[in-house]
């Protein structure tokens, strides 16, 4: 919550101690919405290596290919959702002090893990055709 003079003290998060004025409610929502979908990605990044883990069959002759595709995905997920959080508190900070919004390393992280285990998931399934 944030009054006349400022953001609630009491409120973490919610910018207490980062004096500036209030951000345009627009910029606000905005942020609060990239929140949730960093939010999603984490929760179905978890959703996911759990998914491979337990209910996909193993992959012939190659007993360990699920763990190989899947536990990276739950490690990813545990990573983005505080991620998400430390960025959404970034950038309301910087909103606040009309600061420019900081660059994000997320996309990246996302881009090189998922593509990494992509790779592995070719390497699993060539692996186990052959066998």
């Amino acid at each position: 919550m944030t009054g006349a003079t400022g953001p609630d003290e009491d409120h973490p998060g919610s910018g207490a101690g980062d004096k500036g004025t209030e951000p345009d409610a627009r910029f606000t929502f905005a942020n609060e919405r990239t929140f949730l979908a960093w939010s999603r990605t984490a929760l179905a990044l978890v959703v996911a290596g759990l998914g491979i883990v337990q209910l996909l069959p193993p992959f012939p002759g190659v007993p360990w290919g699920r763990h190989l595709i899947g536990v990276p995905l739950i490690v990813l997920g545990a990573i983005v959702a505080p991620a998400g959080y430390a960025e959404w508190a970034a950038n309301q900070r910087a909103l606040r002090r009309g600061e420019p919004v900081p660059r994000s390393w997320l996309p990246a992280i996302l881009t090189v893990t998922i593509t990494s285990i992509a790779l592995v998931s070719a390497v699993v399934l060539l692996l186990s055709a052959i066998r």
